[in-house]
C-alpha cells in the first residue's frame, strides 16, 4: 500500500528565487523619491529668497511672466492672438525690465552702502581735524597768554578755518610791523611769534604751507618788489620755524602771492602785509 501511494502521488517542484533579482527590482525607488524631495526643497528656498530680495513691483513682474494677461480687442484680428500680437511682446518686455531691475538693485544697494561708508569716513576725518585745529588755536591764544607782553604779541595772530585747513595769519599792526621796513628781515616780535607757532604745529601730524602777502607799491617804480619780497618773507618765516624745532619735512610748500590777494580795499594798505601759515587737512 505504501509503495502504491508513492507511485500515484503528484510530483513536487521546488522553485528557488534569487535574492539579487528582487533587490534590483525594488532597491532604487527611494533614491528617486529623495531626489524629488531635494529638488522641491531647493525650489522652496529659492522662492523664499526671491520673496525677500525683491520688491512688490518686481514680484508682480515675475508673476505676470508666469501668468500673462492678454487683452482682446473687439475685432478678432490675427494680430491680437495670444501668441501673435504686440500684447505678449509688451508683457515679456515688462517682465524682462522687472528682472533687470531686480538684478541691478543689489548693485545699487552696494553703491549706496559704499557712498555712505565714504561719507562716514569723511565726517570722522573732518571731526578729527576740527578737534586738532581747536587744540592748535588753544595753544596759540589760550594757555600761556598770562603775561601782558605775550598777550600783546598774540594780537598779531588771527586764525580762521577754510576748505584747505586752519589758516594762522601773522599780520602787521599799526606801528608794529613784523618785518623791518620793506625788507624780509624779521623783527624780534616775528621771531618770538614764529617760535610760538612752531611749537603749536609741532604737536600735530599734518603738513603745513606758508604763504607770503605784501601790499602794493606805486606803479611809477621801475621794478616792483612785490613778488620777490612776498616770497622772501615766506621763506624767512619757514627758516625761523625750522630753527624753533619744526621738522622741515612738515613744510609742504612755500609760496609768494605778491599783492594779488589783498585784505583791504586799498591795495597799498599796510594791513595787506601778512604771512599765512596753513595747517593742511
Amino acid at each position: 500500500m505504501a509503495a502504491g501511494k508513492g507511485k500515484n502521488a503528484a510530483p513536487i517542484f521546488i522553485k528557488r528565487v534569487s535574492g539579487n533579482e528582487e533587490a534590483g527590482h525594488h532597491g532604487g525607488a527611494w533614491k528617486v523619491a529623495y531626489a524629488d524631495f531635494v529638488t522641491a526643497m531647493m525650489a522652496f528656498f529659492l522662492l523664499m529668497w526671491l520673496l525677500n530680495a525683491t520688491t512688490e513691483k518686481q514680484r508682480q513682474g515675475l508673476a505676470d511672466y508666469f501668468n500673462p494677461t492678454v487683452i482682446q480687442s473687439p475685432d478678432n484680428s490675427a494680430g491680437n492672438d495670444v501668441f501673435d500680437g504686440e500684447d505678449l511682446a509688451a508683457d515679456q518686455q515688462h517682465v524682462l525690465s522687472g528682472v533687470g531691475a531686480m538684478l541691478d538693485e543689489p548693485s545699487e544697494r552696494s553703491q549706496a552702502a559704499g557712498q555712505q561708508g565714504e561719507d562716514a569716513k569723511a565726517a570722522r576725518a573732518a571731526a578729527e581735524f576740527e578737534e586738532m585745529a581747536r587744540h592748535v588755536q588753544n595753544a596759540l591764544t589760550g594757555s600761556g597768554a598770562e603775561s601782558m607782553q605775550r598777550t600783546n604779541l598774540l594780537r598779531h595772530v588771527v586764525t580762521r578755518m577754510t576748505d584747505e585747513g586752519l589758516v594762522i595769519e601773522l599780520t602787521d599792526l599799526t606801528g608794529q610791523s613784523l618785518f623791518v621796513d620793506d625788507t624780509a628781515q624779521p623783527t624780534p616780535a616775528l621771531r618770538e611769534l614764529s617760535e610760538i607757532v612752531a611749537r603749536a604745529l609741532g604737536q600735530v601730524k599734518n603738513d603745513i604751507a606758508i604763504q607770503g602777502h605784501v601790499r602794493a607799491y606805486p606803479e611809477m617804480l621801475v621794478q616792483s618788489p612785490v613778488w620777490p619780497l612776498s616770497d622772501a618773507r615766506a621763506h624767512t618765516v619757514r627758516n625761523l620755524m625750522e630753527q624753533a624745532g619744526l621738522p622741515a619735512r612738515k613744510v609742504q610748500r612755500v609760496t609768494g602771492f605778491a599783492d594779488r590777494r589783498n585784505r583791504s580795499a586799498n591795495p597799498m594798505d599796510p594791513n595787506n602785509n601778512r604771512i599765512e601759515v596753513i595747517l593742511l587737512k
